[in-house]
């Protein structure tokens, strides 16, 4: 999802009031709840927890996600710690009108947002669905992206209901292809000149998970688990 759906020039008559983000708290609890649109559930793995983004979320998000080598294949993000609080509340909007969810990443033991994951619907009730991924480049190759990743697809695949998971990535994004080639998606096309990115048009790699690829992906990675433990 490089071009983002939320768009700042139609959103700027929000007020909202920036509250410095901590660098250490208490991880959230976990939410067991069905109903995301009232509320995303809390998804926790090994060394991440996802959760829904907060105000306060802004300060990190503005540090982790506008330097060059992060917002150099996204649209560009909100330049302002105010421009990112008006855009956490337009996914609290979007996410309680049942089109679209954001989670914020963050370490275990540690509640500072340092990127997010993004599920769009494409169609009604989420049947095709476009997700998208910024990270803070200090977290890069620590693995947090792709045990996310994991995370976010059981929630769009078990939750949502989501039947096709596209992506989309520059062909120069060469860390942006590998990751999602890792995690199984299956390149299906090349889209010539779909994305606008500092005032050239550039090609992109279209991506897809569907939900029988992720069900047997899941269960090798069950296997392979189950093998190790045993051995």
């Amino acid at each position: 999802m490089e071009k983002m759906p939320y768009q700042p020039e139609l959103d700027s008559t929000i007020q909202t009031t920036h509250t410095a983000t901590m660098p250490m708290s208490t991880p959230p609890r976990e939410i067991v709840t069905s109903d995301w649109q009232a509320s995303l559930p809390v998804l926790t793995g090994m060394q991440v927890v996802l959760r829904e983004l907060r105000a306060s979320d802004a300060a990190s998000l503005f540090a982790m996600l506008t330097s060059e080598e992060v917002s150099r294949f996204i649209s560009p993000p909100p330049t302002t710690i105010e421009g990112f609080e008006r855009f956490i509340a337009w996914t609290l909007r979007e996410r309680e009108a049942g089109k679209y969810v954001c989670y914020a990443v963050t370490i275990k033991g540690y509640d500072t947002a340092i990127g997010i994951f993004q599920v769009r619907e494409l169609e009604p009730c989420f049947s095709t669905a476009e997700w998208g991924f910024a990270i803070g480049s200090a977290f890069w190759g620590t693995g947090v992206f792709q045990e996310s990743a994991e995370l976010v697809m059981e929630f769009a695949f078990e939750t949502l209901g989501v039947h096709r998971l596209e992506a989309r990535a520059a062909v120069k994004n060469g860390r942006g292809n590998g990751a999602l080639l890792k995690i199984g998606a299956v390149q299906e096309g090349l889209l010539r000149r779909s994305f606008l990115k500092n005032g050239e048009f550039v090609d992109q790699v279209l991506y897809a998970i569907i939900e029988d690829d992720w069900r047997d992906i899941r269960s090798d990675f069950n296997a392979d688990v189950m093998f190790a433990n045993v051995h």
